[in-house]
């Protein structure tokens, strides 16, 4: 019997390595997603700051909801925070909901000491905007420290989570959505008036730059209902 077990182990090295790891990345992001499943819904309190270029925001406090299987929303006192086209993927959940994509291991790196695993998730449906998501996994503790999605539409953008006391519900302290300031793009009706922000003008630079929405949470409260009013 181990003679047998040595040699599958060898051919798997050495032959058909694609298909011996592919279980293996499945039942990590099975576990990921058994772990973010446990929050049916959740409000938040938290502060966002926006560091774009050619717009002076000053931070504020927002609240957060969601709701499975995918509503989320982002309020501050007033209004609706601003925030970048496709940014809705700060929501965890939506980053690895559903089962139409291919699952492709990537090898591991280290994130602030930690060694992660990474795994690419290549949507099967072809009208999909979503190219490709690149996920960076605490393999331990089933936590996703980060996120790199490439789309059609909005290019680029990277996702950067941080936690603390909610991690066993795998909901982040902190999460850091970066992007290129070239594609920002504004959710349709919605303005540059964010409280006392004041839009400057662009500039080539200023384009090709880096933005960055950083949302830090205070507390969570979770699995006590959330109306679909807060969704609208």
């Amino acid at each position: 019997m181990k003679t047998i077990q040595i040699l599958f182990v060898i051919i798997c090295t050495h032959s058909f390595p694609q298909f011996c790891f592919s279980q293996s990345e499945a039942a990590l992001i099975k576990g990921v997603k058994n772990k973010l499943d446990k929050v049916n819904n959740y409000q938040a309190d938290g502060v966002m700051t926006i560091d774009v270029s050619f717009i002076k925001v000053p931070p504020s406090a927002v609240k957060v909801y969601y709701k499975k299987p995918d509503k989320f929303n982002v309020k501050k006192d007033g209004g609706i925070s601003i925030l970048p086209k496709g940014s809705a993927s700060v929501n965890l959940n939506s980053i690895i909901s559903g089962e139409n994509y291919t699952i492709v291991p990537a090898g591991n790196t280290v994130l602030e000491n930690s060694t992660v695993r990474i795994i690419k998730l290549l949507p099967n449906d072809e009208n999909s905007d979503v190219v490709v998501t690149s996920l960076y996994i605490d393999e331990k503790k089933l936590l996703i420290r980060k996120s790199v999605i490439t789309t059609k539409e909005s290019g680029t953008y990277e996702i950067e989570m941080a936690y603390g006391k909610y991690s066993e519900w795998g909901l982040p302290d902190k999460v850091i959505f970066i992007f290129n300031t070239k594609d920002y793009k504004l959710p349709k009706g919605v303005t540059f008036e964010y409280e006392s922000g004041e839009k400057k003008p662009k500039t080539a630079n200023s384009e090709n730059k880096k933005g960055k929405v950083e949302i830090a949470y205070s507390s969570y409260i979770i699995n006590k209902g959330v109306p679909d009013s807060y969704f609208k």
